[in-house]
């Protein structure tokens, strides 16, 4: 029975919050995040994830050629 009164409490504390949230006070961040482009940054990233998985494979290709030749 307690469990059940600390989560109504709780449910009863968040719903303001929740309700604040989904109301029209929602802001609209468009204005300003219209002149940033993360096409380049993802580029950047995703050329670096790439060097690293060929980085990454040449080291483990190289391990298994090692490891063919000591045996």
């Amino acid at each position: 029975m307690k469990q059940l009164k600390r989560v109504s409490r709780d449910l009863a504390l968040a719903l303001p919050f929740v309700a604040v949230g989904t109301s029209a006070f929602a802001w609209d961040y468009s204005t300003v995040t219209d002149g940033i482009s993360f096409s380049t940054i993802a580029t950047g990233v995703l050329a670096v994830a790439g060097l690293l998985a060929v980085v990454y494979a040449g080291i483990k290709g190289a391990r298994i050629i090692l490891g063919f030749l000591r045996s």
